[in-house]
């Protein structure tokens, strides 16, 4: 009898320790479905960064990646996919698109709380991004970037025009006399233009245009007011800045994206004004042994009163999907998610982008990183675009700004009248 006891005691506790292992839940991988719009050098090291972040987190989280349409179709799938609870767990999206997105409440708030969980805060950050994070007060996406204007120079160009520092780096272009004098020089030194910017391609001119309105503290946008103040004579003088080195042929006319950008790489411009992304294309060239010449990136000169440039910032933000909200588990995975995307974006840089992520930027291994850690001084001075559903990507103000700055910079038609009709456009909305 007492071996029989012995052996339902035995029984017993394997039964019990069974049903402990069946009741105790598992802990399950989690799936973290991802939306971006990234493509060309950005879509490639994209991928790349979640390819590594699958191996770092092989036994916890996977992410699941879908690129889609940039501008218009990704955020309009956004908004209506969340709507209905089908939108993504985490998504990239452009800082300047956050005021639209949360008046129509797309976007969930991501809190202190959140990024504390995760060792993240907003000290973290440059101020500026900090605040084109937030709409009214809350915050609404965790900045992984700044990617503003810069201004490309082919340094062999400027040596032989004496347009070189001891430094290396182009002198005396701040001033707008300063700098028309300099193109003036180039060209007269044998080179085709001083300039190739993008003068057929109005969304573009919204970024210098910005540029230059910061420059004098001028605003689009503000409580409520289309150039409220005396903004409608500084942007009068910024068109005419633009508009002015077309006239005096400084600058080719009706020149769209790849033309521009050909006309620089194959030497026949001096100077061009283009987005840091850029940079992996002159990086490649050069290293094919297809650029025929040093080159360089720094902040855009001063043409007013102080340094402004425009940028806007590539960014993690969570859909509010209605009726779907995420349990604590998956909502931790994605906010580790982010902070290992931010925590890791040295590699992100070499895209041309200035990190988000101040530890990053920091580091002794972006300071060694060019032209990047010689224009990242721009993220003190930079200008976003206005806080206004109006505004931002593929909105209405780059939407008017293509119909009438672009009229203005080609000498169609006279910048104060093009400054008006700005105005009046968006007045109307």
């Amino acid at each position: 009898a007492q071996g029989r006891n012995k052996v339902i005691a035995r029984t017993v506790k394997v039964a019990l320790l069974s049903v402990a292992l069946f009741a105790t839940p598992a802990h399950a991988k989690e799936t973290v479905i991802w939306w971006d719009f990234l493509s060309g050098g950005d879509g490639v090291r994209m991928k790349q960064l979640i390819t590594d972040f699958n191996k770092a987190h092989a036994d916890a989280i996977e992410i699941q990646a879908t690129t889609l349409e940039w501008g218009v179709p990704f955020y309009t799938k956004v908004q209506t996919s969340a709507k209905v609870g089908e939108g993504p767990d985490l998504m990239t999206y452009h800082l300047s698109r956050l005021p639209v997105s949360v008046a129509n409440g797309t976007l969930t708030e991501i809190t202190a709380d959140d990024l504390a969980s995760v060792g993240l805060s907003q000290n973290d950050y440059a101020p500026a991004n900090v605040e084109a994070a937030k709409v009214d007060g809350k915050q609404y996406a965790v900045p992984f970037d700044m990617h503003p204007i810069v201004l490309y120079y082919n340094k062999d160009l400027l040596a032989k025009a004496g347009l070189l520092g001891a430094d290396g780096l182009p002198a005396g272009l701040n001033g707008i006399e300063n700098f028309s004098a300099a193109l003036k020089k180039i060209q007269a030194g044998g080179t085709k233009w001083g300039m190739a910017n993008f003068t057929a391609n109005g969304d573009f001119q919204t970024r210098t245009i910005y540029s230059l309105l910061g420059q004098q503290d001028g605003v689009v946008l503000k409580d409520g007011q289309v150039l409220p103040g005396n903004s409608l004579g500084k942007l009068t003088k910024a068109l005419a800045v633009v508009g002015n080195w077309v006239k005096d042929g400084y600058v080719p006319a009706q020149t769209d994206y790849p033309a521009a950008l050909a006309l620089f790489t194959s030497g026949s411009a001096a100077f061009h004004i283009n987005g840091v992304w850029e940079v992996p294309t002159m990086t490649d060239l050069a290293k094919q042994g297809k650029l025929g010449f040093e080159w360089g990136a720094i902040e855009l000169p001063v043409f007013f009163d102080h340094p402004s440039t425009y940028a806007d910032s590539h960014s993690f933000a969570i859909p509010n999907n209605v009726g779907k909200p995420a349990t604590p588990e998956k909502h931790k995975a994605v906010m580790e998610t982010i902070a290992w995307m931010n925590k890791n974006s040295l590699f992100w840089a070499t895209a041309g982008h200035i990190p988000a992520y101040k530890p990053v930027t920091d580091s002794a291994e972006f300071k060694a990183m060019q032209p990047n850690a010689t224009y990242s001084v721009l993220t003190k001075n930079v200008v976003f675009d206005a806080r206004s559903p109006l505004a931002g990507v593929a909105s209405p103000v780059q939407e008017a700004a293509g119909n009438d700055f672009t009229s203005a910079v080609n000498g169609e038609e006279d910048p104060a009248a093009a400054a008006a009709k700005f105005r009046d456009d968006l007045s109307a909305l």
